[in-house]
């Protein structure tokens, strides 16, 4: 379920989702070369790090009012904090994760997402055995509780690893407890209201597709 993506002066300029979804591949390749302190990158050596097309980096980037200086490109730390504004990585998103199987528990012990301005303010689930439990530095809360907690807690995204026959349930939990976006990674269609944006991230697609792309190089030439 897609959703539309405004620019840094609002309403007014509307980003393409398609430029939203490399914008993030953009930020991590820019966060690579400032670490090595570089100061400048062109358009041609970011499309070579994000495994897209100059052009593309280019147009992508206009989109933010960024356009760089001919023959020097684009001032890293600069761009770094207009990718890093429009992806709303400014602001310190409290995150929920629901379902602390093998998923969610690596998802709630990786110390990455402090960085990218998330922070894990909740975990849940339904076993006894895990809940109480410290997962990251956070104790299990009841996924019954997760009306009370995350609306306590000021939740705003939510993450679901739960079997598929109940990320429904736990969907319309987060709703209710304000919750105005939604990452589901368990193998299930799910239906939120208006106003709330939803992504889902099916790992078996995801395997196929790397699967199909294999098969193709595995094919020998013909003639060969």
């Amino acid at each position: 379920m897609g959703h539309d993506s405004a620019g840094t002066d609002g309403a007014s300029r509307r980003i393409p989702e398609a430029t939203v979804a490399r914008l993030p591949i953009y930020y991590r390749a820019l966060v690579d070369v400032a670490d090595r302190d570089v100061t400048t990158v062109s358009s041609d050596r970011l499309a070579e790090l994000a495994g897209v097309n100059a052009a593309k980096v280019r147009k992508d980037l206009s989109y933010l009012g960024t356009y760089g200086t001919r023959g020097v490109g684009y001032d890293v730390k600069q761009l770094l904090a207009e990718i890093s504004r429009d992806l709303g990585l400014t602001h310190d998103w409290a995150v929920a994760i629901v379902g602390l199987g093998h998923l969610g528990q690596a998802l709630a012990d990786y110390r990455g997402f402090g960085a990218r301005g998330f922070r894990v303010a909740a975990l849940f689930d339904a076993d006894p055995a895990k809940i109480g439990r410290q997962v990251g530095g956070l104790e299990v809360s009841p996924a019954a509780s997760i009306r009370a907690v995350a609306s306590e807690r000021g939740v705003r995204i939510g993450i679901i690893a739960t079997p598929p026959h109940v990320a429904q349930a736990v969907a319309d939990d987060l709703v209710a407890a304000g919750v105005s976006s939604i990452l589901n990674f368990a193998p299930a269609l799910l239906s939120v209201p208006g106003g709330v944006s939803l992504r889902k991230v099916d790992l078996a697609v995801e395997l196929q597709i790397l699967a199909f792309y294999q098969s193709r190089r595995s094919v020998p030439a013909a003639g060969g």
